[in-house]
């Protein structure tokens, strides 16, 4: 787990929201604080399907809706004049990409032992932060994948051009 700090908050907030840097992760949980405090919970709600939509794979593939699908609504929420109060974004980063972060290092732990890898996106009014995390279905003494997704991340941002410092 390691915490960078955002050192161009408005350009990563056009990642972000404008752009498509960040679809390929699954939103668990949004907070914003504006004139409001709007939150949205990214579990997708089986009473909303069918039965059968609910089981197909086609349909629903994730448990999770996609930083895709949930991305207008919350720049819908944010932009405007002012800034924010806060917000909290709880991302992970889709299962199928799991494999892909595992084989850049000497791991045994599999992917189908991850149960995510997170990213925790957290703006208190000034300073925007981001914090990952590796979360496992079971324990495993082998650190690595948390290690690989810390790097993953940081390679991600620089790619993008994305200024950080590591706190």
């Amino acid at each position: 787990m390691i915490a960078l700090k955002i050192t161009n908050v408005k350009q990563f907030m056009g990642r972000l929201l404008a752009g498509e840097d960040f679809d390929s992760f699954l939103l668990e949980e949004a907070v914003i604080r504006t004139y409001n405090t709007f939150m949205i919970d990214g579990h997708q709600n089986q009473d909303f399907y069918s039965s059968q939509e609910w089981e197909d794979k086609q349909i629903r593939p994730y448990d999770f809706s996609t930083w895709k699908t949930i991305r207008p609504i919350c720049f819908d929420l944010i932009k405007g004049k002012q800034t924010p109060a806060s917000f909290h974004f709880v991302l992970h980063l889709m299962p199928e990409y799991t494999a892909s972060i595992l084989r850049r290092g000497d791991t045994a732990v599999s992917g189908p032992q991850i149960k995510a890898f997170v990213l925790n996106i957290k703006y208190d009014g000034t300073t925007l932060t981001l914090v990952t995390g590796a979360a496992l279905h079971t324990f495993v003494p082998d650190k690595t994948p948390d290690s690989l997704w810390d790097q993953a991340v940081c390679e991600f941002l620089t790619k993008r051009e994305i200024a950080y410092e590591k706190l």
